[in-house]
Parts: structure tokens; C-alpha cells; sequence
């Protein structure tokens, strides 16, 4: 039987809605929107990276605008709305999600690593770093002592006490009880989060569909590449997914369908085909607003999908050598009314409360003031550029900048339109 294709931008959405983008920096904070937002799209990921904020931090200011950090904070390790696992790299997921979760702990435990032998060598280890945590309460890495071994190199250059801290909390033996200055504090599970003592462990096959589930809910419909693109933690070899995927479509819980314009198969959730079906008929803007994204931001966890949906071919550049970067260190995706027409690079400079646009690119069809790749009317520029620069004062006001300079743009003509939006859209700001 053959199916009406689903338009592209259905499917993008469909996508925009699940990562709380439909209308970002409409609402403010809260603790049910924050556990809401973080269940829809599966987990906030977590990096180190500071020379703007937080990549958490910032993915959720880009849907709530500026908030109060210490909140976010209490929300996660005091009342324990979210905590940190490995999803897609290390993230912050719902406390709700613990008992499938928990699952994907004990599976852990026979799984190999780069450094599993070491761990096997060294079972005492283990014993002894549990044991001072249970003593003396929440540590980190520097309680202990020991030294780093000789050779280095990425992971390997850990002292063997960062190996079994790391083993004991994929494990399920510890958790991430707090952070300070961003290094985490390790205490049992059971005491940090009690709830873990009632929790009903679900079979491997039963994680494995709720992991499918979870990835087609935050994305909407997705082709298979996305879903191994997407929530990355566990890998499950493709037989296991595929095995997944096929019980679910027996059982009618995931539809087969067609997107205009793309090859191979795709798949939705099948109570998700009415929500795609009425978005056939949208205007042209899937997304009402501008906001920034972080690099990290769950939206670009897979970037092939982005390019496919957005048309915008995004690398981060941080690990690239100055002199091959093209678009700069740290550069957000700028998302305006549902597309996305470049991104800027940004840093804050906090002793000068100074937020600094070192760059800002615009997309080649934004800055001709041509169509957008998915052949809808051309985006109003003027409007565009304004909503970038109400962002970059949110953005300021958040990070506790007072001033905005700019740099470079790209293309040059348009700097002057930006200077003057952002002297139009200046007001007396204050750190959040």
C-alpha cells in the first residue's frame, strides 16, 4: 500500500517542537517546563568547554532565556529532577528515566573498555574507592591519592582512581552527587538518589525498545542513520536495533514512512502520524523567534540530519588548528523562525563584562536574501538581524556581560545592518 510522502518540513517541525524550539526564550524556567524539555529530548549534554558558559547552561538558556544558574543547579543535585549518565556523550537525563536507565548500569558491568583490563587487575581497587566514598561521603578525583602513570595520551593519562571512579559510576555503584568548579563529586547511588532502592530493572530488550522510543519521540521521525546518530549510549550493534525495531512495527508501535525528498526508510512513532499529518499544511515558518544554539545542543547531536532538515553543514571547530578554522573556535547556530541562517562565534571576556561576537556568518541564500534550502519564501532579512541581536543581549545579559562588541562579519555588507540592530536593541542590562 503505498503512502503519501511526509513534506520535509513536517518532519522539521515536528523536530523543532520536541527540542522546545517551536518558540524559544518565550517562557521562563521552570522546574515541570525544565522536566519536561529534558524527557522530550532525552538528555543535555554536558561539556567543559567555558569560554562562553556551560554547554548545559546555555542549551537550556536557549529555550527559556536568561535564569538563575544556583536554580538549575538545585534543581539537578538537591532535588534530583535530573542526573548524570552517559547518553549521548555525558548528560544530565531525567530521574524519571532511572529505572531504564539502570538497565544500561548493569549491562555496563560486562562491557569492554579501552582500560576493562585494568579494572579486572585491579578488583581491590575498586573495592577501596567505594568503600572511602561510603566512609566519608561525596569525593572527587582529588581526594584520593596517587599518581598519574607514566605514559599519556587522552583517557590513558588518568590516574588509575579516575579509571574505578569512572567504572564504579557507569556501573551504577556511584553517582555524580555535585559539581565544584565543574569537577564532579562521586557519593553511593543509593544514598545520593534513594529511589534508585525501588527501582524495577527492565530486561535488555525492554531497554532497548524504550532507547528506540526515546530517540524517535525527541526527533519525531527519523531515518535509521538518525537513530544511531542520536541517543549514542549504549551502542547496540545493528542486529539489536533492527531485532527492536522490528518487534515494535509488529506490535504497531512504530510506522513505517516516506519523506519527500529523502532515500531509504523512515520511522515515526505511530502515535506520532496524526502530529506529522497536520503539519503538512503549515506556513512556511515551522518556529516563531531567533536564539542561539550551543554546540552540544541536542538538536545537532547528529549533523548529517541537520544538514539534511536545516541545509546547514555544522562542524565545531574547537579542536581544529587556528589557522584552518573557517567560521571560528566556538560558534552557535543561530535558529531564526525555524531555519538556520548561520552562526556566530562568541566569547565572554567576565573581568571586562564584555561579551565579545568575534564572528558572525551568515548562511550564502540568507546574506543574497534568496530562499532557504527548503524552497519557502525568502526570510525577512531586516527582521532576521534584529532577532539575532535581541538574542545577543539576552545572551550578554546572561553571562553577566554589560557591553557587546563586535567584530567580523560575514558577508562584510551586512555588519553595518547588525551594529545598528544592536545599538537599536540596546537597554540596560543586568546579570541574571
Amino acid at each position: 500500500m503505498s503512502r503519501r510522502p511526509v513534506p520535509l518540513r513536517a518532519v522539521r517541525a515536528l523536530f523543532l517542537e520536541r527540542q522546545h524550539l517551536s518558540a524559544p526564550r518565550a517562557k521562563p524556567l521552570t522546574a515541570s517546563r525544565l522536566g519536561r524539555f529534558v524527557e522530550d529530548v532525552g538528555g543535555i549534554q554536558l561539556d567543559s568547554i567555558n569560554v562562553l558558559d556551560r554547554a548545559h547552561y546555555l542549551t537550556v538558556w536557549s529555550r527559556f532565556g536568561p535564569y538563575d544558574r544556583a536554580r538549575l543547579d538545585r534543581l539537578v543535585y538537591r532535588r534530583r529532577l535530573l542526573f548524570e549518565y552517559w547518553a549521548h556523550a555525558a548528560c544530565l537525563v531525567p530521574t524519571s528515566a532511572l529505572p531504564w536507565w539502570h538497565r544500561a548500569m548493569l549491562d555496563y558491568r560486562i562491557r569492554h573498555t579501552g582500560w576493562s583490563d585494568l579494572i579486572r587487575r585491579n578488583p581491590k581497587m575498586l573495592t577501596e574507592v567505594k568503600a572511602a566514598v561510603a566512609d566519608k561521603g561525596p569525593m572527587g578525583n582529588a581526594d584520593f591519592e596517587g599518581r598519574r602513570p607514566s605514559r599519556r595520551g587522552g583517557w590513558w593519562s588518568w590516574k588509575p582512581v579516575q579509571h574505578a571512579l569512572h567504572y564504579l559510576w557507569m556501573t551504577g555503584a556511584l553517582t555524580i552527587h555535585s559539581r565544584r568548579h565543574f569537577n564532579k563529586r562521586f557519593d553511593l547511588f543509593e544514598r545520593a538518589i534513594p529511589a534508585v532502592l525501588a527501582c524495577e530493572t527492565v530486561s535488555a530488550e525492554e531497554f532497548q525498545r524504550w532507547h528506540v522510543e526515546r530517540s524517535l519521540h525527541a526527533m519525531g521521525a527519523a531515518s535509521e542513520t538518525d537513530l544511531t546518530g542520536y541517543l549514542t549510549f549504549p551502542r547496540f550493534g545493528p542486529g539489536a536495533r533492527r531485532k527492536a525495531l522490528r518487534a515494535m512495527i509488529e506490535r504497531g508501535e512504530v510506522s513505517e514512512i516516506e519523506v519527500e525528498g529523502s532515500r531509504g526508510r523512515w520511522l515515526a512513532l505511530t502515535r506520532d502520524l496524526p502530529a506529522l499529518a497536520r503539519r503538512r499544511s503549515l506556513a512556511p515558518a515551522v518556529s516563531r523567534g531567533t536564539t542561539l544554539l550551543s554546540p552540544f545542543d541536542s538538536l545537532l547531536w547528529h549533523r548529517n540530519r541537520v544538514k539534511h532538515l536545516f541545509g546547514l553543514d555544522y562542524r565545531i571547530e574547537v579542536y581544529t588548528p587556528s589557522h584552518k578554522r573557517v567560521h571560528g573556535y566556538y560558534t552557535l547556530p543561530i535558529l531564526h523562525q525555524g531555519h538556520l541562517i548561520g552562526r556566530v562565534d562568541a566569547k565572554a571576556h567576565r573581568l571586562e563584562r564584555q561579551l565579545e561576537v568575534r564572528h558572525a556568518h551568515f548562511e550564502p541564500w540568507f546574506a543574497k536574501a534568496g530562499a532557504p534550502p527548503d524552497g519557502n519564501d525568502p526570510v525577512d532579512q531586516g527582521e532576521a538581524i534584529a532577532g539575532l541581536a535581541d538574542a545577543l543581549r539576552s545572551l550578554a545579559a546572561f553571562v553577566g556581560a554589560v557591553d557587546i562588541a563586535l567584530r567580523r562579519v560575514t558577508p562584510q555588507r551586512l555588519r553595518a545592518p547588525m551594529a545598528r540592530a544592536l545599538r537599536a536593541a540596546s537597554q540596560p542590562t543586568m546579570p541574571v
